[in-house]
């Protein structure tokens, strides 16, 4: 990737572009696999979305930091949140003393250390890591979705972090998130740290898919 092509393509499409590998490898994850396949029993799923709920309440809160800036407070939107839906599934599958039992895997501290680290400092860390799980739970996550609760059994309760309320049309939305990559007046150098951040951000996933993986 040149810096011609930052200037030139858009740049949401070098942002994809930039990081199809990485993002292919995380999705082809065993973990991702066997779930998805229906190899893993619902403790497997229910470990998911516990390390998702504690990097997302690290994000989510980078969010509330950035909510009013110029620049990047646009990417911040409720209807995105997830984190209430992660405590309403784990609830519904875990009971309500959920919390009582959650253990961070290693892969998951580092993947919060990280956020820590440079998403309440970084314009560009912060939209990368944003972009990186926004998006994709509104694009594949709904697949995965649908086949968790053929799998699981489940219909809205379960599987509410996949389900998102206030956006009734996902390919508009990520439309405009992506004209939105491409308009904002990024500083010198936010793009590039946008790009070596994202693909950070799917290592640290697979790394989450590893973790989990090896614990089933």
């Amino acid at each position: 990737m040149t810096t011609a092509d930052l200037a030139t393509d858009r740049f949401s499409v070098v942002l994809r572009e930039a990081t199809r590998e990485e993002h292919e490898r995380t999705e082809s994850s065993r973990f991702v696999a066997e779930l998805l396949d229906g190899k893993l029993d619902r403790r497997a799923y229910v470990a998911l979305l516990e390390q998702s709920y504690l990097f997302y309440s690290v994000l989510e809160e980078a969010g509330d930091r950035w909510r009013g800036d110029e620049i990047v407070g646009p990417f911040v939107s409720d209807a995105l949140l997830r984190r209430g839906a992660l405590e309403a599934d784990l609830s519904w599958l875990s009971g309500s003393r959920w919390r009582d039992g959650l253990v961070t895997l290693p892969a998951t501290q580092r993947y919060i250390d990280r956020l820590r680290e440079v998403c309440f400092t970084s314009r560009g860390a912060f939209v990368a890591h944003h972009y990186t799980r926004y998006l994709g739970d509104l694009s594949g996550g709904q697949i995965i979705r649908s086949k968790l609760r053929s799998i699981y059994g489940l219909t809205r309760d379960g599987v509410r972090f996949y389900l998102f309320d206030e956006i009734p049309k996902p390919k508009v939305f990520k439309d405009g998130y992506r004209e939105l990559l491409d308009s904002t007046p990024w500083a010198a150098g936010e793009r590039t740290t946008l790009l070596g951040e994202a693909n950070e951000a799917f290592r640290l996933n697979r790394g989450v898919f590893d973790d989990l993986s090896a614990g089933c």
